[in-house]
């Protein structure tokens, strides 16, 4: 079997579309022939997304300025795509924004909110308004979390609890959906980020010392890694993956 094009005549949304590992996710569905619409709160990084998607691939990109902490302009987003392209096929929600680096006892109820609203409300948002077109077709849901929640990082309680909670909805969606045969999974990655790259080159001891601890010996690459585990998780073959979390972490979170 080949898995060259999985995604022609798919429609992908793609929440946080302006960051640097969504883009890396939007590469690798565009690559295999999916048409992607971008949301963020900026238009900045999506302008440059889009640009390189269209330039690259050839593929048709639809960016829209959205707040998804905001329901009443995710539900305009949603219809959007509805009048745009007639269908949705994947939901990925990538979208958070917290205040990384306080202890939880330094972090004001605005730092939670931030973290709260950005990721777990965005997300609740686009499942319930996307719901009506994803039942149309069958489609998939990939939500992001992060391995800072399942293990409990220190300095990022406001943004694991955000993605706890992702997680949580994420299984009560693939409970309540699978009658529909949509299936709702979760990826926790690991990723090499401009920022982290920069950190690294500033940091190279403490950077040396952390890719040590990865089983594999090295960060994850945006669209090849990332990209790779959410179009399996996207396409026929995972039909029967529903409610999972994959980690996506050279090994960083094995657990029995």
């Amino acid at each position: 079997m080949t898995n060259q094009n999985r995604m022609d005549g798919k429609v992908v949304v793609l929440t946080g579309g302006g960051g640097g590992i969504a883009r890396g996710v939007a590469r690798a569905f565009a690559r295999e022939g999916a048409k992607l619409v971008l949301t963020d709160i900026s238009p900045v990084g999506m302008e440059r997304t889009q640009q390189e998607l269209e330039s690259a691939f050839g593929t048709e990109v639809l960016s829209l300025v959205v707040d998804g902490a905001q329901e009443d302009q995710v539900q305009v987003a949603v219809e959007q795509v509805r009048s745009h392209f007639g269908r949705l096929d994947v939901l990925i929600n990538s979208a958070q924004t917290s205040a990384s680096g306080l202890l939880l006892v330094e972090h004001t109820k605005e730092d939670f909110d931030l973290a709260i609203y950005s990721g777990l409300y965005s997300t609740f948002f686009f499942l319930k308004h996307a719901f009506p077109l994803l039942k149309e077709s069958a489609g998939s849901v990939i939500n992001f979390a992060s391995g800072a929640g399942i293990s409990g990082n220190p300095g990022q309680s406001s943004y694991a609890a955000a993605k706890e909670g992702i997680r949580g909805l994420s299984r009560v969606a693939a409970h309540e959906w699978g009658v529909y045969n949509i299936n709702v999974n979760v990826v926790a990655p690991l990723v090499m980020t401009d920022r982290l790259a920069d950190w690294g080159r500033e940091n190279p001891e403490m950077f040396e010392k952390n890719i040590q601890a990865i089983p594999l010996g090295r960060y994850g690459d945006a669209e090849k890694d990332i990209g790779g585990v959410c179009l399996f998780l996207a396409s026929e073959d995972a039909k029967y993956v529903t409610g999972d979390t994959i980690q996506i972490q050279g090994g960083l979170g094995m657990r029995p």
